[in-house]
């Protein structure tokens, strides 16, 4: 039989999910394909419309091996299992003479687990277990979530948090789910042979495309013991995610209050000597931790340092105990067991790993007010740890609307632990850059304006000409506007400024979920919606109720971020230049992806409005300009008012 064309596939598979082909797309399942075969690697920028999903799982159904696709959200993971798998396995059956299998494999923690449904939760307080059923008031939000769980449970056939609708607190969700580390392990479990995590591993093991997500596959990668099936092609989607997602695994954090409750669950399982020991080792962190001012920690602080290693000694002595004693009299006793060693080895972990003092590790103290101070510990690169990782024995194409940065893919390749394009060597893993372009007429479709004569916004105070400006960019647009803050002190501010002077509704991200949120702005095109970092990367409203996407300042980390900053000292001491390779990069990653909010569908037409004035005036204005949009560029105030006010006036003659 001679091997169907990928272009016929490719045809197949668009006509199946009523798409149109384009240009970019067929150069994207060609790239694929290539790496594929040759075992190469591919960054692959292709631009919102481009219909990427199809433009990989194509050649990969077609080449046959097994194949990983990881995304960064639960909505691109449910379009690809719920829609574009389904459709695509169909519509290629005829030619490839099979039925590829897909399955989604998610975290132990996003699975109901039966044993703590029925045998409730292991409680620090007191003896035994704690029917969490009983306890909470029937009346109560979390009570009524608990029992529509218990309902749920006997009707669900993956248990995965995502299939229940509505959805539930994440304090009802903990009562019934358990960490990898909490779990007894299906030889051990009462209800192994019906675990729901288990069976999600199982069909994982037999499919041929595995759809995960970013930080199972960060996991993967870090723990060393393997949790996703052997494979021959990883394909990362939403790829500029990716490092700030490995970067969240590899971090450690410590507080009073996870120490505390660590010792409340050894404390039964060991004898009273070693149970005291963790107890004034935890007490001494407190007192610590009470004086902690926010900040990075360049050196371990004396005191610090002592409380760690007493903390680090005896929660060792406690796993050592844990692991030799047995004790009949309590209560379902393995997972007592497994929980308390689950909580003191994340203590010992994390109390370890800062005494031992890595110098490719930043350590800084962060203070809540509700919640008081934490401990935390972070890679100061994930870049060799992708590398190694990610890289080796498989060929891995990472692909998104945003991997080019100023003009090139060199930036995003190197936080990925990739050499410049086209550097041979040794252990360099070999990868090409291909931008695919967008099937929209940016220059037509869309302006960018930068208020250029508008105040440098400073690190205090409220910006008064800004909120003019804002005010008089939305009048202009007839609402329909986006607002993307750097702060949520900046978008509740501008929220609550504007609400006194314009007619228009102005949603604020906060008073209500994001969904409901998106749902509200989309539904009337007056409306505004005022939000920060999710809004930045989370928001699809195609049409005429997004004409007009505000960014108030260049987002770029702030000057107080232990981590970024530490990044940055880290790549001067090199040599190199700090603030383009991590500030500058980070803001123009973000701009291009808030941007990217605009134009949506072909029809659609507006305004990225950037209050900054630096984007026209520094010298890194022209690299974030070079990663936007190809939009139409000014920074005459007027003629973009004239612009919103025509987009608008044609909005409402089609609403007519």
């Amino acid at each position: 039989m001679t091997k169907p064309s990928l272009p016929d596939l490719l045809h197949a598979a668009v006509s199946a999910v009523g798409g149109t082909e384009r240009p970019g797309q067929v150069a994207m399942a060609e790239a694929v394909a290539e790496a594929i075969d040759d075992s190469s690697h591919r960054l692959i920028q292709a631009g919102t419309g481009t219909g990427k999903s199809l433009g990989y799982l194509v050649p990969a159904l077609a080449h046959g091996e097994r194949v990983v696709v990881a995304t960064a959200t639960l909505a691109l993971q449910r379009q690809l299992v719920e829609r574009d798998l389904p459709r695509t396995v169909e519509a290629l059956h005829p030619q490839l003479r099979r039925r590829p299998q897909f399955a989604m494999l998610k975290g132990r923690s996003n699975y109901l687990c039966l044993h703590r449904l029925h045998e409730g939760a292991p409680q620090d307080e007191e003896e035994g277990l704690f029917d969490q059923f009983e306890a909470a008031t029937p009346t109560s939000k979390l009570g009524q979530d608990l029992l529509r769980l218990r309902d749920w449970a006997d009707e669900t056939e993956t248990g995965d948090r995502d299939d229940l609708t509505p959805g539930v607190s994440d304090k009802a969700w903990g009562q019934i789910s358990v960490s990898s580390r909490e779990c007894l392990g299906a030889t051990k479990c009462a209800y192994g042979a019906e675990c729901f995590a288990e069976a999600a591993r199982e069909r994982a093991k037999l499919a041929d495309v595995v759809v995960t997500n970013h930080a199972l596959l960060a996991i993967d990668a870090i723990e060393g013991a393997p949790v996703l099936p052997q494979h021959e092609v990883l394909i990362v989607d939403e790829a500029h995610e990716l490092v700030s997602r490995v970067t969240g695994v590899a971090t450690g954090e410590l507080t009073p209050g996870q120490v505390n409750r660590a010792v409340k669950r050894a404390a039964k399982l060991v004898d009273e000597k070693t149970a005291d020991s963790l107890q004034t080792a935890s007490e001494t962190f407190e007192r610590v931790m009470e004086l902690a001012l926010p900040g990075r920690l360049e050196e371990i602080p004396e005191d610090l340092g002592y409380a760690l290693m007493a903390l680090r000694d005896a929660s060792r002595s406690v796993i050592s105990a844990i692991g030799n004693t047995r004790d009949k009299s309590v209560h379902d006793e393995d997972a007592v067991r497994k929980q308390a060693l689950a909580a003191v080895e994340s203590v010992h972990g994390v109390a370890e790993r800062i005494t031992a003092g890595s110098e490719y590790d930043v350590v800084w103290y962060e203070r809540h007010d509700r919640f008081g101070a934490t401990l935390r510990v972070a890679p100061l690169s994930v870049s060799g740890l992708l590398r190694e990782k990610l890289f080796a024995d498989r060929s891995v194409v990472l692909t998104s609307a945003t991997l080019k940065l100023g003009g090139d893919f060199n930036g995003v390749a190197a936080s990925m632990g990739l050499s410049p394009e086209g550097v041979e060597g040794e252990d360099v893993p070999q990868w090409k850059g291909l931008d695919v372009g967008s099937p929209f007429d940016y220059p037509k479709q869309g302006i960018l304006y930068v208020a250029k004569h508008l105040a440098t916004p400073g690190r205090e105070g409220t910006r008064g000409d800004m909120m003019d400006e804002l005010a008089e960019l939305i009048e202009a647009a007839g609402g329909r506007t986006l607002g993307l803050f750097s702060s949520m002190r900046g978008a509740k501010a501008a929220a609550e400024e504007l609400r006194g002077r314009l007619d228009n509704p102005i949603l604020l991200q906060g008073e209500e979920t994001l969904g409901e949120l998106i749902k509200a702005f989309a539904a009337d095109p007056r409306t505004c919606l005022f939000g920060t970092l999710s809004l930045w990367q989370g928001v699809d409203v195609p049409g005429p109720s997004c004409q007009l996407v505000i960014m108030d300042r260049i987002p770029f980390p702030r000057p107080d971020d232990p981590l970024m900053s530490a990044r940055q000292k880290a790549v001067e001491e090199r040599g190199g230049n700090g603030f383009m390779s991590v500030a500058a990069t980070h803001a123009a990653l973000l701009m291009a992806q808030g941007a990217g909010r605009l134009v949506r569908a072909t029809g659609d037409k507006g305004v990225v409005a950037v209050l900054d004035p630096r984007l026209a005036t520094a010298r890194y204005g022209s690299f974030l300009r070079a990663t936007l949009p190809d939009f139409w560029y000014t920074t005459d105030r007027n003629q973009v008012r004239r612009s919103l006010a025509a987009i608008d006036a044609a909005a409402k003659a089609e609403d007519k």
